[in-house]
């Protein structure tokens, strides 16, 4: 029988509230087919192996919550099953440059929050008091000094570091060493959707590449209702999210795009979409005999769903890592993530976990 895995989740949000429920669905389904699932097993971890044993937020209705309340308090939108009773109280995360303008008052940090220097070795007893073994950064998209703090809180812990978003730790070289020197995993940076528009789109552009033809142009428009979205109204919040969104795109084409020709990333905040995410994408280009070709295609998402389908397979590969004592940057990567330290292509990346899987 596998050990548990034994989780810290950084932001008790929307995308860790899909992942909760979303385990908690298959759990409850067990005599149906596991649909959605990428891998039902990894090594010897089922999703039911998964277990949360610590949690961290910086806001005042969910620190101090246990985990199965702190999940559908507001302004979280997932409302998929309901959870058992749970003994892990949320405890209190360093703000830092985690909560933008247009989200302080939806999420209501503390008034007065704990001093950062007793904050962090709060977090670091409860760490190991918990027996975490693995963190998540669940936080918002522009939070670099908040996910950089928790990167150091990793290495302080040998806890396996599971980046979700695009705060460049994983791709960066510098920070990958001080992980390998540690012999600790790290998995990231930015995840990419189960059924995403940055998935599709490298698909598609990897396509025409594939069968020879040009693509002159491309853009993709991302609009949403959630606290993700809101939160992306801040443009100066945006720069490594448009990063890591163009070049897992512009990675898959071999001819170079000039810049003024591509255009990837949020674009609105529509409040009465929730949680479905609507992208945009239009490829235009030339094939044989120079003729003109375009595509244009609309894809409509449960954003949290397509987060967690991929985030339970990272968490699964993280402990395999451990497991194995494999430090630094993880080259799995490369399938879950759209900034990895290498781009792959999505077959390659793939096969690299298959082959990861089977050691």
């Amino acid at each position: 029988m596998a050990k548990k895995i034994r989780v810290g989740i950084i932001g008790v949000g929307n995308c860790f509230s899909g992942l909760i429920q979303g385990i908690e669905y298959y759990k409850k389904n067990r005599t149906k087919e596991p649909i959605g699932l990428m891998h039902p097993k990894i090594g010897q971890y089922s999703f039911e192996d998964i277990e949360f044993v610590s949690a961290f937020d910086v806001g005042v209705n969910k620190i101090g919550q246990t985990l199965d309340k702190a999940v559908f308090a507001s302004p979280n939108l997932v409302k998929w099953t309901k959870l058992p009773k749970s003994k892990v109280i949320v405890r209190e995360s360093p703000v830092l440059d985690g909560v933008g303008f247009y989200v302080e008052n939806r999420i209501k940090p503390l008034a007065k929050p704990t001093p950062i220097g007793i904050l962090e070795k709060q977090i670091i007893a409860e760490i190991k008091k918990s027996k975490t073994e693995i963190l998540v950064n669940y936080l918002p998209v522009g939070s670099q000094k908040a996910t950089e703090f928790w990167a150091e809180i990793a290495l302080k812990t040998g806890c396996a570091f599971v980046n979700c978003l695009p705060a460049f730790i994983a791709s960066k070289e510098n920070w990958a060493k001080r992980f390998k020197d540690k012999r600790i995993p790290i998995i990231g940076d930015d995840i990419k959707g189960q059924i995403g528009a940055t998935i599709v789109h490298r698909v598609l552009a990897r396509l025409c590449d594939d069968r020879g033809a040009t693509i002159d142009k491309t853009y993709q428009i991302n609009v949403g209702g959630n606290t993700d979205f809101l939160n992306m109204l801040e443009r100066t919040r945006l720069e490594s999210k448009k990063i890591s969104k163009t070049q897992a795109v512009t990675s898959q084409i071999s001819k170079d795009i000039h810049a003024d020709k591509v255009y990837i990333g949020p674009s609105d905040f529509i409040p009465f979409l929730g949680n479905t995410k609507l992208a945009f994408i239009r490829i235009e280009g030339r094939m044989f005999a120079d003729i003109p070709y375009s595509i244009e295609l609309r894809l409509d998402v449960d954003d949290k769903s397509n987060s967690a389908g991929v985030v339970i397979d990272a968490i699964r590969c993280a402990r395999l890592a451990l497991d194995r004592k494999l430090g630094g940057y993880q080259e799995v990567s490369s399938y879950f993530m759209k900034h990895p330290l290498v781009q792959e292509t999505d077959s390659d990346a793939k096969q690299i976990v298959e082959d990861f899987i089977k050691n």
